[in-house]
């Protein structure tokens, strides 16, 4: 895993198997964004059997396959779909095909995990929800910087113990490196990518519904621009948002192309939850110029004021509960409320958003 490349940013955790060899099975398909390394990881790890993998790109599946010998390349995406065994898809399409996948996948009988953005237009997201309801299948979105973050999860459980009592605002910063030359045409096309406050937005509004308990919202204000890469006229390097929830809760992001070369990092992300009786601050993925550990979190209320790090000490429920929510079609790990929540407002961040550059 190289940690300077966030499209390929892949966390690996401890094996926490829920389920034994063979009594969930899962499918990837379609590998356009690394993220699906990730997605593969958290399912393996919680016991879950990887099947088959298909994608019309043989260099991709390639090197899926050699970092999973144990699946079996699919002849087409049909072949996945009609597979009994399989119980769910994960998948990291070009991101305006994604809901397309779900739909199939849903139709076919199987629950759908998606890479973030799982959505590019309000009307992809209505008629997810139509089909949520008529075939009773799941639609889980895979949105990492909270997943996928140990300091993310613990902030959480600090949260529900009453830590620093009734969260009244998040505030998150999402820069990230760009690397052009290593991102395909898509990634610059704004009608298949949707959007930067569509596509890494999207991590920052699930976290304000999780840390805030937020289960309406609306977008105040929303703005984009590209202030450094005119060769790539459609993408926005730049964005951010204030959102507030129905109980008066309020978030404010900021989402970004410009990490620097010489960060150790792909992207310094950093989350501070004020509340009524104290705050968190989450330096995620450095401690910079101190530290290069991330799962930095630092704690200050009425008893006391401390920094803890967490790196491997949290662990990754989400796959667990998620594998055992398709299971027993509970919602532990995630409700489709939310997951579908962040993704309507992230695209609706978007489309009302101001343009101040470019």
């Amino acid at each position: 895993m190289d940690k300077k490349d966030g499209m390929n940013y892949a966390p690996k955790g401890k094996p926490r198997p829920v389920v034994a060899e063979g009594e969930f099975t899962f499918s990837a398909a379609f590998l356009k964004h690394g993220h699906i390394y990730g997605m593969t990881n958290g399912l393996l790890e919680a016991g879950a059997t990887l099947k088959y993998v298909y994608d019309d790109d043989q260099v991709l599946v390639d090197h899926f396959l050699k970092q999973y010998p144990q699946a079996k390349q699919a002849v087409s995406f049909e072949e996945i779909l009609n597979d009994q065994d399989t119980k769910l898809v994960a998948a990291a399409a070009i991101t305006s095909e994604r809901a397309d996948v779900g739909f199939q996948v849903m139709k076919h009988g199987k629950d759908y995990f998606t890479d973030k953005a799982p959505f590019t237009t309000l009307e992809q997201i209505e008629t997810a929800k139509k089909l949520i309801e008529e075939t009773k299948m799941k639609y889980m979105v895979y949105y990492s910087e909270y997943l996928h973050v140990e300091s993310a999860v613990f902030a959480k459980q600090l949260i529900e113990e009453g830590a620093i009592g009734e969260v009244v605002q998040v505030l998150g910063l999402g820069p990230h490196r760009l690397s052009a030359p290593s991102r395909p045409q898509w990634f610059f096309e704004k009608e298949k990518y949707g959007g930067i406050l569509c596509d890494i937005g999207s991590h920052q509004i699930y976290q304000f519904l999780i840390f805030a308990d937020v289960n309406q919202a609306k977008v105040v204000k929303s703005q984009i621009g590209n202030f450094n890469n005119p060769q790539y006229p459609e993408l926005d390097d730049f964005g951010d948002a204030t959102l507030v929830s129905d109980q008066g809760s309020t978030m404010y992001f900021r989402v970004d192309w410009f990490t620097p070369d010489g960060l150790s990092t792909w992207g310094d992300g950093r989350t501070i939850i004020l509340g009524t009786e104290g705050y968190i601050e989450l330096r995620k993925y450095t401690d910079l110029a101190r530290d290069q550990r991330g799962n930095n979190v630092y704690l200050a209320n009425k008893e006391t004021e401390k920094y803890m790090n967490v790196e491997g000490k949290v662990g990754y429920p989400f796959f667990g509960e998620f594998i055992l929510d398709c299971i027993n079609r509970t919602e532990n790990a995630m409700t489709q409320h939310q997951a579908l929540l962040a993704a309507e407002l992230s695209v609706k961040a978007q489309l009302q958003a101001d343009v101040i550059k470019g």
